[in-house]
């Protein structure tokens, strides 16, 4: 019927057409259990490329009444659904894509041509309906469904690009806020209003203008999780059909814990299925600014906390302050916060914990600390495979000689005064490991200080690794430890060679020892 009034369904035809289409279909279900209820306002954000646009795409299909719908729907989950027949192509939809238009600089200006262009396909669309005035918006929306009785759902994609387009013009922020706010609260004329962005609805302090909004976020995802990107029975469906390792692809691209389902990146698996290997797809169509001017930010305890990250561990933040934008930040948790929302971080909703989801991401946080040149931490990223090659070569002189060149006295994490400490000064320095290894932290039995695990994966031919750190006794005191405890349960099964490593850490001296042996099995 129009552009952006009742539009086409090729966007979501294109999805159905593609080599590999995921069916996310159940997502229509939940929407057309809140279609026409109080519950009518829902805001989705997820990271880019995790697949809004086409989420937004099938939500048109569906509801609007610009073409038949029925034969693509037939045969996807939602076909089965009682609501199915009940919901389809039964609405007018609004589908805008924000992002369109991002030329207009003056908000006042961008907020006309998007009425303009609507007022456009509502007066073609609806010759017959005679309107009050039809330079108004609001009012002509008014007009049609009062002669029609046929409400409208709006589709609003990238709903918060001007957020990231003019992160320090609030005056515009708000501008855009009450214009959606006054087309879409409390209006009658609205079936279902769903908006997709990067970042949940902005507050301005403790208040939103869009508090009619459900939200769904990377913090948030309640019964929306699995449709956020891929899950693991989708995934390993995958790796059945095109010959691919399904560990690989979870180390990779796995890792995302919402609400306690484990979530996928959905570009990088499909690119990496279409590809047969294994690449930073997804960390690629970001630039490395992106990471770069959030990581550098000068609050106490941040780069702490990101090398914690970067070594294995997770870090507790509070969610509550940020204030959903990408410049007001008062505290190292609104930073850490905004990285989980742009897909660099996922966070536990359980523990209130961040981590590294997976691989892929790992090495663009490695590759930004390097860049950065973070002393000592940038050091002991860039001897890990020389570290790696020299434990592997039973070289104990040359694993302490490079363990004291990556020591790390500069960053207040790394003064070694707790097992956790020790531990991630070790967990950098065998960052490379992690390629071939997989690898375990494992907590204080009451001596010593913490175990490192390292296991080959499958298909690699190296000995499993058992470090065991020391402060202030010897090498060869964490081997015996070592062997007293009977090495370890993550390799009680495993029955390949290991290298049992021994590396001490003198307090007063600041130095590092290291005794390495080799058990066959």
């Amino acid at each position: 019927m129009g552009i952006y009034l009742n539009p086409d369904n090729m966007g979501f035809q294109e999805s159905l057409n593609s080599e590999i289409y995921v069916d996310k279909t159940g997502l229509i279900a939940l929407t057309n259990d809140i279609i026409c209820t109080r519950q009518k306002y829902v805001c989705v954000s997820r990271p880019r490329r995790f697949g809004k646009s086409m989420a937004a795409d099938m939500l048109t299909a569906y509801y609007g009444r610009g073409e038949d719908s029925r034969e693509m729907f037939s045969g996807l989950k939602i076909a089965e659904a009682e609501s199915f027949e009940k919901h389809l192509n039964k609405y007018n939809v609004i589908r805008l894509n924000m992002a369109e238009f991002s030329s207009v600089r003056n908000m006042n200006d961008k907020i006309g041509e998007i009425e303009k262009v609507l007022l456009f396909d509502i007066k073609k669309g609806f010759r017959d309906i005679e309107l009050f005035d039809n330079t108004q918006l609001i009012r002509s929306l008014k007009d049609v469904y009062a002669e029609t009785k046929i409400p409208f759902v709006f589709i609003i994609d990238e709903w918060d690009c001007i957020f990231r387009e003019q992160q320090n013009n609030t005056e515009a922020q708000k501008i855009y806020l009450d214009f959606l706010r006054n087309l879409l609260k409390d209006q009658t004329y609205v079936a279902l209003a769903y908006m997709t962005g990067i970042l949940p609805i902005k507050k301005y302090g403790v208040h939103s203008a869009l508090n009619m909004f459900t939200e769904i976020s990377m913090t948030n995802p309640e019964k929306y999780a699995e449709f956020t990107g891929f899950t693991e029975s989708e995934v390993k469906a995958l790796c059945e059909r095109y010959n691919m390792s399904f560990d690989e692809t979870r180390r990779w691209y796995d890792g995302y814990d919402l609400a306690g389902i484990s979530i996928y990146n959905p570009r990088s698996v499909v690119m990496s299925m279409l590809g047969g290997h294994f690449y930073n797809y997804w960390t690629s169509t970001e630039t490395f600014e992106a990471l770069t001017v959030y990581i550098k930010m000068n609050f106490d305890g941040l780069r702490d906390d990101i090398v914690r990250l970067v070594s294995g561990e997770s870090c507790r933040i509070d969610t509550t302050t940020f204030t959903n934008d990408m410049v007001t930040f008062n505290s190292k948790d609104d930073v850490m916060t905004l990285l989980v929302h742009l897909g660099y971080l996922t966070y536990d909703i359980d523990s209130k914990t961040v981590s590294v989801p997976n691989y892929e991401i790992s090495e663009q946080f490695a590759s930004t600390i390097r860049q950065l040149d973070w002393g000592e931490v940038a050091k002991s990223l860039k001897v890990s495979d020389e570290l790696l090659k020299a434990t592997l070569a039973c070289k104990s002189d040359k694993v302490a000689a490079l363990i004291q060149q990556s020591h790390m006295e500069d960053t207040s994490i790394l003064k070694y005064n707790d097992e956790n400490s020790l531990a991630c000064v070790i967990s950098l320095a065998y960052y490379s490991a992690r390629e071939k290894y997989e690898m375990w932290r494992e907590l204080p039995t009451g001596e010593g200080f913490a175990d490192l695990v390292f296991l080959p994966r499958k298909n690699v031919d190296l000995p499993a690794l058992v470090v065991e750190l020391k402060k202030d006794k010897s090498a060869d005191t964490a081997i015996e430890q070592i062997k007293r405890r009977q090495y370890t349960d993550k390799i009680k099964d495993y029955t390949g060679d290991v290298l049992l490593v021994g590396i001490s850490y003198n307090s007063k001296e600041k130095t590092h020892s290291c005794v390495i042996e080799k058990i066959v099995k």
